[in-house]
């Protein structure tokens, strides 16, 4: 990236602890989308915030499509962002693809890490031999031609499905955000994230994960959840979310801050 990291990702730190928290984003927000998390973490933490490069509210410009052809680039920016802010040790929190590109930090430098709280995390969406992920092959691909043909009618009808709840300001934050990605670079971001299989670097994460699932994810079944903790190499914890839907922390951000401290307190 031709600026620094930090500002190019719109890297933020707020609060005034002594130890440090990763909250990152998944597909389709940006940091905003911790915005009514946050205040229950700034007491005790610094808390270090910062959009995907795939974000609308990042310069479409450092978006390399070369680059970003898998999830390592994304955890390389993770860990140069931690690099940049000289911080030893976090706690991390991330939401769908950003739980993935924690757990692949956390194998590269597991030192860096002291716990993950994995939100909607997949290994791999897609069905396989004695593995329910959720979306056949042909259902993949239906998304991806409808946000190719309409993206605007596909976000109208997305965005209410992966909320979940009955919640209509959450779908309306969620469509926003939608909105403000490129529909290419959501349509490429897309493709690399459906057509991902990490279940096979499960065993390598010895980092301390609690996985986070709650009831009737469209994108996640809790069959995932419990493939994840049958597979992860270290200590894991599944804790059930009495709330719907992919997005808790826009949905249920006072509840999810809750069982966030339940989970960093353990």
């Amino acid at each position: 990236m031709g600026s620094s990291i930090l500002d190019a990702l719109n890297v933020r730190v707020e609060g005034t602890g002594d130890k440090y928290l990763v909250l990152a984003h998944g597909f389709g927000t940006d940091q905003s989308a911790w915005q009514r998390v946050l205040p229950y973490f700034t007491r005790h933490y610094s808390v270090i915030l910062y959009d995907l490069v795939c974000a609308g509210s990042v310069n479409p410009d450092h978006f390399d499509y070369r680059r970003y052809t898998t999830l390592d680039a994304y955890v390389d920016d993770l860990l140069n962002i931690l690099e940049a802010l000289r911080v030893p040790r976090c706690a991390y929190v991330g939401h769908s693809i950003s739980a993935m590109i924690g757990m692949l930090a956390s194998i590269r430098r597991p030192d860096l890490f002291s716990k993950l709280i994995l939100i909607g995390a997949s290994p791999r969406f897609l069905n396989d031999k004695d593995y329910h992920g959720g979306f056949e092959q042909g259902e993949i691909e239906q998304v991806f031609s409808a946000m190719e043909a309409n993206y605007e009618a596909w976000v109208n009808g997305f965005a209410p499905l992966a909320v979940g709840a009955d919640v209509p300001a959450a779908v309306r934050e969620f469509s926003r955000t939608l909105f403000n990605m490129r529909p290419d670079i959501s349509l490429f971001v897309s493709r690399t994230v459906f057509n991902s299989d990490l279940r096979g670097i499960l065993g390598l994460v010895s980092v301390p994960c609690c996985i986070m699932q709650t009831a009737r994810d469209m994108s996640v079944p809790e069959t995932v959840a419990k493939y994840m903790k049958e597979h992860i190499g270290g200590k894991s914890t599944i804790q059930w979310l009495d709330t719907e839907g992919h997005l808790p922390h826009l949905s249920a951000p006072s509840y999810l801050a809750r069982q966030l401290e339940i989970a960093l307190s353990q």
